[in-house]
């Protein structure tokens, strides 16, 4: 049986769902959004494609999302394509970080000023506390708590530099998880 072609993707299309997706995210979780709006919603590509995406994006260097986007755009209208899907999930961002950094430059002579940064940056310190108190709800077993406590005194008493203690605890972190295992299996 012959499958329909899939629509042709016009150039302002893709920019536009780009840029709605440039706009509205920050962070992971990209990929899903992509393929709902990618194979799901506008079939500018099928399944098997976009997957081929996906694992093309992971291996290449540079920020998943980004390869991804540019993979689709390629994919959808060649070299016009991945330059409108590029400048749709990067422009938004960079747009507000520069416009981030402008209000930085104004208002630092501003009264008040620096307590709203600190407001900020304890909104930010809370969202990072509530993410690790989540993750450690999940954590079975000592060797769990033994590597944090590492890490913390390492990095935060210590004040060793985080890529070597990072090099080292994370095969022994490994190792420690893949021994546990094997005692309860």
């Amino acid at each position: 049986m012959l499958l329909p072609d899939p629509p042709q993707a016009r150039l302002l299309d893709i920019l536009r769902v780009f840029t709605s997706m440039g706009l509205a995210s920050f962070g992971g979780g990209l990929a899903g959004w992509m393929h709902r709006e990618v194979v799901e919603r506008r079939r500018w590509m099928s399944e098997e494609g976009f997957l081929a995406g996906v694992a093309l994006g992971q291996v290449l260097p540079g920020p998943n999302s980004v390869n991804l986007a540019l993979y689709i755009g390629q994919q959808l209208r060649g070299v016009p394509g991945a330059a409108m899907a590029f400048l749709g999930i990067l422009g938004p961002p960079f747009l507000v970080i520069l416009g981030l950094a402008l209000l930085y430059g104004w208002g630092m002579g501003m009264a008040g000023f620096a307590v709203v940064l600190g407001g900020v940056a304890a909104a930010g310190l809370a969202n990072s506390l509530t993410t690790g108190l989540r993750t450690a709800r999940r954590m079975r077993g000592a060797w769990p708590w033994a590597v944090v406590g590492s890490t913390f005194v390492a990095i935060g008493l210590l004040r060793w530099p985080m890529i070597p203690v990072v090099a080292v605890l994370i095969p022994a972190s490994i190792g420690l998880a893949w021994a546990e295992g094997r005692v309860r299996g």
